[in-house]
């Protein structure tokens, strides 16, 4: 295992981890660009055999590209961010500080989540405490081995350590809480109410990301005129991450189209499904989610005689077909439920901020202003075409990424 990745058992290794952060925090400072520089070879030693297949990897590289991260950081930090410059501001001065050490508690569900976190405090200058879950030590180790490979002067890798300690350790989670100046929180409900509750010092800031869904959408015309295409962009929203990701769509509402059967529908998502499933076959399942998705269909056809489902012989993927705007408890593992509505108006009204994101093929553009308009209304923070629900981008969740993690000082000049 990497020096970065520690295996603590005691507060004291978390306070002297802290302790050395602290340290290159005072006497090291970074610019955003080098930083950019360093997280792009990353990304690009990413792509080598035995990492470039790793689950997440390729959406990981995407996001460490440098044409990604630096319009980010340019919106969210001014256009002098890149030096770490200061910016004028009328007769006084901007400039983006880091606010020290931040701490990264991310769910153990999606496999590059601690690296995602962890980048978009580095690219405020800031260094990183990251508590790696149990199931994601291995891969995380992986992972982070090519960043050590591509920080040859150990101007990043300095920055960051990479805590392993069980779940159950409170004193170490209190420990770690104690230790720093922000925190990054992912997960779910009880996860996210016990981080909360850590003792943070008073001025820590706190992003938290909490348990949300998504939801997909299609109007009637969009069903008919582009429906291969629309159906493997939902078949590749469906598959990444397993559609354990807050942003995995969970239900597709699908508008009446009295010119085409919703069979003709689900027949060619099925194909989409199929073919996506032979690109990207399930490596492994764990016995509880098999027993979820098995459970999932039959409850499903049980519970009304117009249902229906279309689903193979093995838990690899499930379509649930149903009517109405109630969406149900999700299942995750590839299960989508198919709910045909008679207006997209209807079923979106009943949407709330439990939904993140909401994904959409609209034919016509003044009314997916009207639908858009409706969703964010209703709570709902990102709005993307289908295909693209996982693209990360500030704002996310409602919230910018980096500046949540960087203080920005404001200087008139005393002589002025």
């Amino acid at each position: 295992m990497t020096d970065i990745i520690r295996i603590v058992d005691s507060p004291a290794d978390i306070a002297s981890a802290a302790a050395e952060l602290r340290r290159v925090s005072d006497t090291a400072s970074i610019t955003p660009r080098e930083t950019l520089h360093i997280l792009e070879a990353w990304g690009t030693a990413l792509g080598a055999s035995g990492t470039a297949d790793l689950p997440g990897v390729p959406f990981l590289r995407l996001w460490l590209r440098r044409n990604t991260l630096e319009p980010i950081l340019t919106k969210e930090l001014g256009p002098g961010a890149l030096d770490g410059g200061w910016i004028e501001d009328g007769r006084a001065r901007l400039k983006a500080f880091p606010i020290g050490i931040v701490g990264h508690w991310p769910a153990g569900n999606v496999e590059i989540q601690p690296l995602l976190s962890m980048s978009c405090a580095l690219l405020g200058g800031n260094a990183c405490l990251v508590r790696i879950p149990r199931e994601l030590r291995d891969i995380t180790c992986q992972l982070i081995d090519k960043l050590v490979e591509s920080d040859s002067k150990n101007r990043l890798t300095i920055r960051i350590v990479l805590l392993a300690f069980d779940h159950d350790r409170l004193d170490l989670h209190r420990a770690m809480a104690q230790s720093v100046d922000g925190a990054m929180i992912w997960g779910g409900e009880e996860s996210v109410v016990q981080v909360r509750s850590l003792p943070f010092p008073p001025w820590a800031r706190l992003a938290v990301f909490g348990p949300r869904i998504s939801v997909a959408a299609m109007d009637a015309a969009s069903r008919s005129e582009a429906r291969e295409s629309l159906c493997r962009r939902i078949a590749r929203d469906v598959w990444q991450f397993d559609q354990q990701a807050c942003s995995s769509p969970q239900v597709l509402f699908l508008e009446k189209n009295g010119e085409q059967s919703t069979g003709e529908f689900i027949q060619a998502l099925r194909s989409a499904f199929e073919a996506e499933n032979r690109a990207h076959p399930r490596q492994t399942i764990e016995g509880a989610l098999t027993s979820a998705i098995c459970q999932a269909r039959a409850g499903w056809l049980l519970q009304d005689a117009e249902n229906s489902a279309v689903f193979p012989s093995t838990p690899d993927w499930t379509i649930l077909v149903g009517h109405g705007p109630e969406i149900p408890q999700p299942t995750q593992g590839k299960t989508l439920t198919v709910l045909e509505v008679p207006d997209l108006l209807e079923a979106l009204a009943r949407l709330d901020g439990n939904v993140q994101t909401l994904g959409l093929a609209i034919g016509d553009p003044e009314r997916e202003a009207k639908l858009a308009s409706l969703a964010a209304s209703r709570g709902i923070d990102r709005i993307v075409p289908l295909g693209r629900m996982h693209v990360l981008g500030s704002p996310w969740d409602g919230s910018d990424l980096i500046r949540i993690m960087v203080r920005m000082v404001r200087h008139l000049r005393s002589l002025d």
